[in-house]
């Protein structure tokens, strides 16, 4: 009983990481839409994979190169890591709801594949913004310090991006990520959320005392949660709940807004 229910977590803690990230993993478990819900809860450790991933390039980028072409493998990497989905779901989001078209023809414009103007627009500023944050972080005045930040910055991301999956309402149910997790449950935020604190402070642990990465684990949620809300709040505003596409766009917003905090606190 106790094997099978382990073999039930790894299971779906791949199928977290076969659709957030572009890792090439062997394996392949069954997908049902229960599979897909349950998954969300490891969300948070697709996001440490990431974060740990883009650490070890960062050191590399940065004993290579200077700072400013390290940061820009750096931001590719990240790219490639996730396959460009979250950056998607930013664009198509902002085509949709910059439009100041009514909610129903918002909605149809965020489900054309095609990106518009202001998507191209909010895209390009995100990158920017993140590649700025980047190079500051990067910085030879840090001795290399800050890297351990890009270890939880995308676990917490994908932590809110699980609790909005969680506890705001859906424009839509009719197809695309959002009709994959209709059977998500609510019991599945404290597991989700003890799981995000685990990884994290394991992760920033590793490099500071535990008391210090217990309470820097404990902001970090904090600053998502708080930026999470209000973003998905607006988005529900305007379009009556949320979509796989603002999904991916709350994750994007968490992980810049998350960069610019830890970049603040350092040069404090």
């Amino acid at each position: 009983m106790v094997g099978k229910r382990v073999i039930g977590w790894l299971s779906e803690l791949v199928l977290a990481l076969q659709f957030l990230t572009r890792l090439p993993l062997p394996l392949q478990p069954e997908f049902t839409t229960a599979a897909a819900a349950r998954s969300v809860t490891w969300y948070p450790l697709a996001g440490l994979a990431v974060g740990s991933l883009l650490t070890l390039a960062a050191w590399l980028a940065s004993v290579l190169l200077p700072t400013l072409p390290a940061a820009v493998l750096v931001l590719i990497a990240w790219a490639a890591l996730t396959g460009g989905l979250h950056l998607d779901g930013w664009m198509d989001t902002a085509d949709g709801v910059l439009s100041h078209r009514s909610r129903e023809r918002m909605l149809e414009i965020m489900r054309d594949s095609r990106v518009g103007a202001m998507g191209v627009i909010a895209g390009v500023l995100l990158l920017l913004f993140k590649l700025s944050l980047l190079a500051s972080l990067l910085e030879p005045r840090f001795a290399g310090d800050a890297l351990i930040w890009l270890g939880v910055i995308p676990l917490w991301s994908r932590w809110w991006m699980s609790v909005a999956v969680i506890g705001w309402p859906r424009a839509r149910v009719d197809g695309g990520m959002a009709g994959l997790l209709v059977e998500v449950k609510r019991r599945q935020l404290l597991p989700l959320t003890l799981l995000a604190l685990l990884g994290s402070v394991c992760w920033l642990a590793a490099w500071m005392p535990l008391v210090p990465a217990l309470l820097v684990s404990l902001a970090a949620l904090a600053v998502a949660a708080v930026t999470g809300a209000a973003g998905a709040w607006w988005l529900t505003r305007k379009l009556g709940g949320l979509t796989g596409d603002t999904y991916g766009a709350l994750n994007e917003g968490v992980e810049a807004l998350l960069l610019a905090v830890a970049i603040a606190y350092l040069g404090g």
